[in-house]
């Protein structure tokens, strides 16, 4: 009954496959900013906070699918581990600098800085991201269209928690929007655009 309600291996992996695409739409959001950075700081900052939620579902289902392989699942070990160099190399990459761009991101948005260490290793940490991503990125688009469009059992749930993450997000990154406006606030007088 359970992996009725759930779609099993194939159900875990749609899920990945929606909660994926949500990300790749919020990081195209996240990476325009970049263009006009000292003028956007709020939406930097208010994306950047709605990512974590969603980001902790990826990690979630990805994270689901590992331990149900290593401990040997029937459907998970028929679906195979992801190849060699993608789990022992890019999936670890992805995940740590994954949790210190967003660990930054929040410590400069607590701490109020718009200059100094924490900000070099936020730069630095999205450089080693955007390379492993793009890798990580590459190598599932082709198989995402069709996860997208499959019947699986459970996908009004999956949608469900899917849309209930990004409500998620959305709500922590509306309670730190002020926190956000007070940053964009310290970035644009810091370099004479605030108009006084």
């Amino acid at each position: 009954m359970k992996r009725a309600f759930t779609g099993g291996s194939a159900g875990n992996e749609q899920l990945t496959a929606v909660v994926g695409t949500v990300l790749v739409v919020l990081v195209a959001i996240e990476g325009a900013t970049l263009l006009q950075l000292t003028s956007l700081l709020t939406v930097h900052a208010f994306v950047g906070m709605l990512l974590i939620p969603v980001v902790a579902l990826k990690l979630a289902s990805t994270g689901w699918r590992m331990l149900r392989y290593y401990r040997r699942g029937d459907e998970y070990v028929r679906r195979g581990p992801p190849h060699i160099v993608l789990r022992a190399f890019v999936g670890p990459i992805v995940i740590l600098s994954t949790l210190v761009l967003l660990g930054t991101g929040v410590a400069l948005l607590v701490l109020d800085q718009t200059h100094g260490t924490i900000v070099g290793l936020h730069k630095a940490s999205f450089i080693v991201w955007l390379g492993a991503t793009g890798v990580h990125v590459l190598a599932h688009a082709l198989k995402v269209p069709a996860l997208l469009r499959a019947r699986i059992p459970g996908v009004g749930l999956r949608i469900g928690l899917v849309g209930g993450t990004v409500l998620a997000g959305a709500l922590l990154a509306t309670v730190t929007l002020p926190q956000a406006d007070h940053l964009q606030d310290r970035a644009t007088s810091h370099i004479g655009l605030d108009g006084s």
